[in-house]
């Protein structure tokens, strides 16, 4: 096992390397960069879509509020590179530049971003006066609560649905309750939040939850019991939309794993020594039934953490990392994007390591050594 770890974790640096450059490179054509995004704020114009960038960078250096004066206004000075320059001295804009760190050529740029993230730093945001690593850590217990909440309901939905659903095979309830997951899980959970928002948050109907935030604002005045209470009732909304559109798939693999091993011989050995259903099911089809399921959870974790709570934190202001990577974007805040990119791709590189180590410890029969990477 230590030989395949080690192949892994080894497999991780050109994957990581290839998704960065990747992205990078896509970056460099996206209209609207940093120095764009400044010289609107400026001029009080907006960046258009066809506005043309200089390119991503995943330096520290930031624009200052002192460097964004209106000293390089009025300047008949013109600047063609940028969508929105004119009227701005030249020299003005090569400042911003600088400090922006695009004044050097694309690949410096990068190879020097890489660098740094091989040192843990991840620079600083280009429009807030923090840290990435700062950002993260802030935003984190919020996207923690949505995805760890979401995925222990899924599990525990699913699993004992899907048992029934395989025992019941064919059966009216199994009928009824997959055309009720398909329904569910063709409608995307932000649309299950926005009716949740009006028929529960106090818009044309009932006012039973709040619609805004992880907490309320007397939180710290509340005693123990009473902030818990008001975090779990906080939960309650954004959690529902992601659980209702998350645990089909789920479901339908626990059934179909259970369906699988009713037909083993070693399930019709059991029954003919006379065993009792519920020990067959349980005592022996669960364990191996389970293996694919629990194996997946690490990654069903990453899942939902960082891809599924972008549009419920909006929806519901929950200030998280999806809620902070979707304004990096806006605003092209290349530190806070190229930063948790790089984070959250070595994060899911690794889970999915652990999933695979989990079929290992799970069912010792399982082999990845004895296989090619």
């Amino acid at each position: 096992m230590a030989t395949y770890i080690v192949r892994r974790l080894l497999l991780i640096i050109p994957t990581l390397f290839g998704i960065m450059v990747i992205n990078f490179a896509i970056v460099q054509f996206a209209p609207g960069g940093p120095v764009e995004q400044l010289i609107a704020q400026i001029t009080g114009s907006d960046v258009g879509a066809t506005a043309r960038i200089s390119g991503g960078s995943g330096t520290e250096t930031r624009a200052s509020s002192n460097t964004a004066s209106t000293s390089g206004i009025g300047s008949t000075g013109v600047n063609s590179k940028y969508r929105g320059a004119q009227g701005l001295d030249p020299e003005f804009v090569k400042q911003l530049e600088k400090q922006f760190g695009f004044d050097k050529p694309i690949h410096e740029r990068f190879f020097k971003m890489m660098g740094n993230y091989l040192m843990f730093d991840f620079g600083t945001s280009y429009f807030r006066d923090e840290t990435v690593i700062n950002l993260v850590l802030e935003k984190m217990p919020v996207s923690i609560s949505l995805g760890l909440w979401t995925t222990l309901l899924v599990y525990l939905i699913s699993i004992p649905l899907g048992v029934r659903k395989a025992v019941l095979d064919g059966s009216r309830f199994d009928i009824w309750t997959s055309s009720i997951i398909i329904v569910g899980n063709a409608i995307p959970s932000f649309l299950f939040a926005v009716l949740l928002v009006v028929l529960f948050c106090g818009g044309s109907y009932l006012d039973w939850f709040p619609l805004r935030g992880l907490v309320s604002e007397n939180f710290d005045q509340l005693s123990l019991a009473g902030k818990i209470l008001d975090y779990l009732w906080h939960m309650v909304l954004p959690v529902t939309a992601l659980v209702i559109g998350g645990f089909a798939a789920l479901t339908f693999l626990t059934k179909n794993s259970f369906l699988d091993q009713i037909n083993q011989q070693y399930v019709l050995t059991a029954r003919a020594k006379g065993l009792a259903e519920s020990r067959v099911l349980y005592g022996h089809v669960f364990r191996n039934a389970m293996l694919i399921v629990i194996a997946g959870f690490p990654g069903a974790f990453v899942g939902i953490l960082f891809t599924g709570s972008l549009l419920i934190e909006i929806i519901f202001s929950l200030d998280g990392l999806g809620l902070l990577g979707f304004e990096a974007v806006i605003k092209r805040d290349y530190p806070v994007m190229f930063g948790s990119l790089f984070f959250f791709t070595l994060l899911g590189l690794v889970m999915k390591l652990i999933g695979d180590l989990t079929y290992m410890i799970i069912d010792p029969r399982i082999d990845f050594e004895a296989r090619d990477v």
